[in-house]
C-alpha cells in the first residue's frame, strides 16, 4: 500500500471514475485539493469568476453526453452557498454533478470558525448526498459511494465537504486495486412490457411523451426504432427533445402550455393512449390535469418509483430505467410485428396538423419581434447546433420555434430555471463539446446574471455564441403581471450616460450597453437592431468565433412588449400574434404549410 494525502488519493479516484473536468475557485480551505490536481496534472480545471458559475459548467458539462460528471470546486463557508442553486438546477433535471468544499479544520466545527458553516445540511435538500468527512481514512468509501450514488437509479448531484486537516491527513491508498462500486438501475420484466404493448395496441391514436430520462439513460436511438416499430408518433417533452430529430414523420411535437407547438398540442388532445417513459408530468407540459387527461389511458415508466403518482395517478406504472423498459418493449413489438395495428393514418394526421398549425415567424416590424429572430437562427446556425437556455420568453419562444436534431442538442435548465443560468452553463458545454457549434439563448435580464463569466469564455478560449434578445424587460414576469392589470418594476430601460444618443438607432433607452461590457470582458460583439441585418449579424458572429476563439455576443434589440403564446390548458393557449397562413410566413417550418 502507498502512503499519501487524502486529497492526493482524491484526485486519483475522480480521474478513475472519469470525473476528470473540474470548474471552481481555489480558497484557503480547499488549497490542499487544489496542490494534489497541480501535482497530478490529470484533471484539467477552468477557473470561474463566481462559485454559481462554476456550478453551472460543471451541470452543462454533465449534460453533454452519457455517463459524464463535471466537478465543481469552492473553498468553505459561501463557497458552498453559492453552489445551492447550480445543486438545485441539477437535482431538478437528474443531473449528475459532483460539488466538493473545503472546510474549517474538523475540531473547530461548530465553534462559528471564520467561513465555518454546516454546507452539508444546507445541501442536503437539493442533492442524493451530502457529507461532512469527519476522518482521513473515510475519504476513499465516501468518494466511492458518491459516485455510486449519483449514477444508481435517477441520477443526481453529491456535495462532499472536506474539513482542512482530513485533507492533509496521510492515508493508506491504493488506487490499482480501486473500483468503482456497481450502478444499480430498476430493468423491466417482460411481463410489464407485455401488459403496456396490450394496452397499447388497444388504442386507436397511441401516443409516446419521450422525457430526459430516455436521454440520461443514452436510449434515444432505441426510442426512435420503438417509434418506428410500433408506428406511433412521438412527442418530446422540453428535457427529451431532440431524442428523435424534429424532421422524423413520426416527431409530432411539443405539448405544454409554453414551450409548445400549436401543432403538439392539438395532435395531442387527438390521442387515446399514452405511453410516458422517464417524464415528470411537469405542469408546464401538462396543464390543467382535466383537459390533459380527458379521454386518454396513462401508462407512466420512471427510474424512481415515488415519480409513479406523483402527479396523477397512470392506470398502469413500471419502475424501470428508460432504455431497459425500451428495450423490453422492443423485444415484445418484434415478436407480435405481423400482429400490431397499423398506425399510419394516425400518424399521417399527426403529419398534417404539422403542416397546417404554424405561427408565424416573418414578421418585418422594427424594432424586431423575436419570432425572426429565431426564423434567422434556424437559417444561419446548421442542424448540428446545440442551444442553451434557461427561463424567460426567450426560452419559451425558443422552444415553440426553434428546431432540435438530435439528443442533447438542446440543453435547458427545465425545472429550476434559475436567471443566470445560460451563460456558464453553455461554458460547460463547450468544454463537453469541443469544435462543435454551441449556441446560448438569452433575454437581457438571464445575460446580466453572471455576465462576469464571460471573462472564463476568453481567458480559456471557450468559444461560442449567445444571442441576447434585448427588450429591456423581464419580459415573462411584465405578460404575467397582465392578470393583476399592472407593470410594475420589471422595465429594465434607462438612458445610459454612457451611450451617445444616436438618433439613427432604435437601442436608445435600452439601459445597459452589452456590447461594450461584453469587449470589456474580453469577447466580441455586436448589435442587430433589423431584420434585414440578422443573417449578416450571424455570420459575422460565427467568423469572430472561429477567428479569435472567444464568446461572442449578438445583441438583438427587440420590440419593448411582445406575449409570447401560452395557456392554462392545451385547449386554450392564447395566441397573441398572426399565424402562418402561407409558407411565407413560416419559412423555416418543419414542413410547409398547407393552405
Amino acid at each position: 500500500m502507498t502512503r499519501m494525502r487524502a486529497v492526493d488519493a482524491i484526485v486519483q479516484i475522480l480521474i478513475k471514475e472519469g470525473a476528470d473536468e473540474a470548474f471552481g475557485l481555489p480558497g484557503a480551505a480547499i488549497n490542499p485539493l487544489y496542490s494534489a490536481m497541480r501535482a497530478n496534472g490529470g484533471i484539467r480545471h477552468t477557473l470561474a469568476r463566481h462559485v454559481e458559475g462554476a456550478s453551472h459548467m460543471a451541470d452543462g458539462y454533465s449534460r453533454t453526453g452519457d455517463g459524464r460528471i463535471g466537478v465543481c470546486l469552492g473553498t468553505s463557508g459561501p463557497a458552498g452557498t453559492d453552489m445551492i442553486t447550480g445543486l438545485y438546477a441539477a437535482i431538478a433535471d437528474s443531473i449528475p454533478m459532483l460539488c466538493i468544499t473545503g472546510q474549517a479544520p474538523v475540531a473547530k466545527l461548530d465553534k462559528e470558525d471564520f467561513q465555518a458553516v454546516d454546507i452539508a445540511s444546507i445541501a442536503k435538500p437539493v442533492t442524493k448526498f451530502a457529507k461532512t468527512v469527519l476522518e482521513g481514512a473515510q475519504v476513499p468509501g465516501v468518494f466511492q459511494s458518491a459516485f455510486q450514488i449519483m449514477r444508481s437509479g435517477r441520477p443526481g448531484p453529491v456535495l462532499i465537504d472536506l474539513p482542512f486537516d482530513v485533507q492533509m491527513t496521510e492515508i493508506e491508498f491504493d488506487i490499482d486495486t480501486y473500483e468503482p462500486l456497481p450502478v444499480a438501475k430498476p430493468v423491466a420484466t417482460r411481463a410489464q412490457a407485455e401488459k403496456v404493448l396490450d394496452m397499447l395496441v388497444a388504442s386507436k391514436h397511441p401516443a409516446i411523451i419521450a422525457g430526459g430520462g430516455i436521454v440520461n439513460s443514452g436510449a434515444s436511438d432505441k426510442l426512435v426504432e420503438l417509434a418506428e416499430t410500433l408506428g406511433v408518433p412521438v412527442f418530446p417533452t422540453l428535457m427529451g427533445w431532440g431524442v428523435l430529430a424534429d424532421d422524423h414523420p413520426l416527431a409530432a411535437g411539443l405539448v405544454g402550455i409554453q414551450t409548445s407547438q400549436r401543432y403538439g398540442n392539438a395532435s395531442f388532445l387527438e390521442s387515446d393512449f399514452v405511453l410516458g417513459i422517464g417524464n415528470r408530468w411537469a405542469n408546464r407540459h401538462t396543464g390543467g390535469l382535466d383537459t390533459y387527461r380527458k379521454g386518454r389511458t396513462f401508462v407512466h415508466v420512471d427510474i424512481e418509483p415515488t415519480q409513479i403518482g406523483r402527479v396523477f395517478a397512470p392506470d398502469y406504472g413500471v419502475v424501470s430505467d428508460a432504455g431497459a423498459f425500451i428495450d423490453a418493449l422492443l423485444e415484445a413489438a418484434r415478436d407480435r410485428v405481423a400482429d400490431l395495428p397499423d398506425y399510419n393514418a394516425w400518424a399521417e394526421s399527426c403529419r398534417d396538423r404539422k403542416a397546417r398549425l404554424q405561427r408565424k415567424t416573418n414578421f418585418d416590424n422594427v424594432p424586431m419581434k423575436p419570432h425572426r429572430v429565431y426564423q434567422e437562427m434556424l437559417t444561419a446556425f446548421d442542424r448540428d447546433t446545440t442551444f442553451v437556455t434557461t427561463i424567460g420568453l426567450s426560452q419559451i419562444a425558443g422552444a415553440q420555434l426553434l428546431h432540435v436534431y438530435g439528443p442533447r442538442k438542446w440543453i435547458n435548465a427545465g425545472q429550476a430555471g434559475p436567471l443566470g443560468w445560460t451563460g456558464p452553463a453553455a461554458l460547460g458545454v463547450v468544454r463537453g463539446k469541443p469544435g462543435e457549434q454551441v449556441v446560448a439563448l438569452s433575454g437581457d435580464y438571464d445575460f446580466q446574471f453572471m455576465i462576469e463569466e464571460l471573462a472564463v469564455g476568453a481567458q480559456h478560449k471557450l468559444p461560442y455564441i449567445h444571442v441576447v434578445v434585448n427588450n429591456s424587460y423581464l419580459g415573462l414576469i411584465r405578460q404575467s403581471q397582465r392578470g393583476f392589470e399592472m407593470d410594475y418594476e420589471v422595465s429594465l430601460a434607462f438612458d445610459n450616460v454612457n451611450t451617445p444618443q444616436d438618433s439613427s438607432s432604435i437601442a436608445t433607452g435600452y439601459g445597459v450597453d452589452h456590447v461594450k461590457v461584453a469587449e470589456g470582458l474580453g469577447c466580441k460583439a455586436l448589435r442587430v437592431e433589423r431584420p434585414e441585418d440578422l443573417a449578416a449579424g450571424f455570420a459575422e458572429a460565427q467568423r469572430l468565433r472561429d477567428e479569435f476563439q472567444v464568446p461572442v455576443v449578438v445583441e438583438v434589440i427587440l420590440e419593448r412588449v411582445t406575449n409570447i403564446a401560452m395557456g392554462a390548458d392545451l385547449d386554450t393557449m392564447n395566441e397573441f400574434e398572426d399565424l402562418a397562413t402561407s409558407a411565407a410566413d413560416a419559412p423555416e417550418a418543419i414542413y410547409a404549410l398547407l393552405d
